[in-house]
């Protein structure tokens, strides 16, 4: 089993900053990306940001760049979203995303964290 567990969200006034984990754990056996999501309700899903374990490279959703910074400890397998300069329409649940392998045979697949409640309000 896989489980994909967030910490970090909460409420936060406009203008400041929140720093979101989401640790993998279980039967890994190599993890090709891990990303961030986020969601409203009556809205899509939305990738937010994204980072690939070979080369470390990173790829973020325009309305976030410049102000959230995706990163990773390949070591533990945790991957963190600073968040910063926060606007009220970040408002959202945010996911976590690992897309990996449990057996070398398997094939690479999605997992998904709980999420974690994300509030930008004064």
């Amino acid at each position: 089993q896989v489980q994909l567990v967030e910490s970090g969200g909460g409420l936060v006034q406009p203008g400041g900053s929140l720093r979101l984990s989401c640790a993998a754990s279980g039967s890994i056996f190599s993890i090709n990306a891990m990303g961030w999501y986020r969601q409203v309700p009556g809205k899509q899903r939305e990738l937010i940001a994204r980072i690939v374990t070979s080369g470390g490279s990173t790829n973020y959703a325009d309305s976030v760049k410049g102000r959230f910074t995706i990163s990773r400890h390949n070591a533990n397998n945790t991957v963190y979203l600073q968040m910063n300069s926060l606007k009220p329409e970040d408002t959202a649940v945010y996911y976590c995303n690992a897309v990996l392998k449990i057996s070398i045979r398997s094939l690479y697949t999605g997992y998904w964290g709980q999420g974690t409640q994300v509030t930008v309000s004064s």
